[in-house]
């Protein structure tokens, strides 16, 4: 992946500087939000990686985009577009987000479902994954139809496969066996 770890430098630099300003919680709101708006915008995250169009273009975009966020953001947004790196924006928000996670001593958990989940099983799987890893934790919803029901818990390196697909394809595994 490549600016991987430039963004995890810019990520650690943005979160130094945030936290002794005192406005890490508002900087990782704006880094959410940055992250969420350029997965959800194919234009936007277009744009962002077009050679074609300007640093200066790309700066006013985002600028009138995300006009509502802290300074240390703005600063951020200002930096990468005068070392030309404006294209690893979402990275460097991802990344500042789990590590201003990791510093908080929260740990993201992925729940795979073939279905969303609901408020009542999101709960459940919350107090699930906070026993399991010992940690607060923030749940991840990922929908994928083909593991067919149940789901796929996954904390930090472990992973807990309880779909249906994964079942079936034990079983297919023991009758090809024997």
């Amino acid at each position: 992946m490549a600016g991987a770890r430039a963004a995890i430098r810019y990520a650690k630099a943005v979160l130094s500087l945030a936290s002794d300003q005192k406005s890490a919680d508002a900087v990782n709101a704006d880094m959410k939000l940055i992250a969420d708006t350029i997965s959800g915008s194919e234009d936007l995250n277009e744009a962002l990686q077009s050679p074609i169009i300007s640093s200066s273009v790309k700066k006013a975009v985002l600028l009138e985009v995300f006009k509502n966020t802290d300074k240390t953001t703005l600063g951020l947004i200002d930096t990468l577009v005068s070392n030309n790196r404006i294209d690893i924006l979402r990275q460097v928000a991802l990344k500042y987000s789990q590590l201003f996670d990791a510093s908080k001593g929260i740990e993201l958990a992925t729940v795979t479902t073939a279905v969303a989940l609901t408020a009542d099983l999101k709960t459940k799987v919350l107090a699930k994954a906070k026993e399991l890893s010992g940690k607060d934790v923030e749940i991840e919803n990922i929908i994928d139809e083909s593991i067919l029901g149940g789901f796929i818990l996954r904390i930090g390196d472990v992973q807990y496969n309880a779909s249906i697909a994964n079942q079936l394809n034990k079983l297919k595994r023991e009758f090809t066996l024997n």
